[in-house]
């Protein structure tokens, strides 16, 4: 089995805003269950996760929803959207 690291390059925003919504499927629902019905998959997940937990320093400062609104507002505005999905249309 090939065990070498794949690297995957994210900006600093993509990969806070993606922290944030693990950290809300993985441990503020059970969205993550219904979302990844395969479990081996979880192990790349958490993987992530902690990656992400480690590099960022955002998660634990004080304006941390401040700066999530506005790392998702830069998101949105790159790719042509300056609004937030509707539920029926989130992905």
């Amino acid at each position: 089995m090939d065990e070498e690291p794949v690297v995957i390059k994210l900006t600093h925003d993509q990969a806070f805003v993606l922290s944030d919504w693990l950290y809300q499927v993985m441990f503020k629902s059970d969205d993550l269950s219904v979302i990844v019905r395969d479990r081996s998959v979880w192990s790349a997940v958490h993987a992530i996760s902690g990656t992400l937990d480690k590099m960022l320093t955002e998660i634990f400062m004080p304006d941390y929803s401040e700066r999530l609104a506005a790392a998702k507002q830069r998101l949105r505005e790159a790719i042509g959207g300056g609004q937030e999905a509707t539920p029926d249309r989130a992905v």
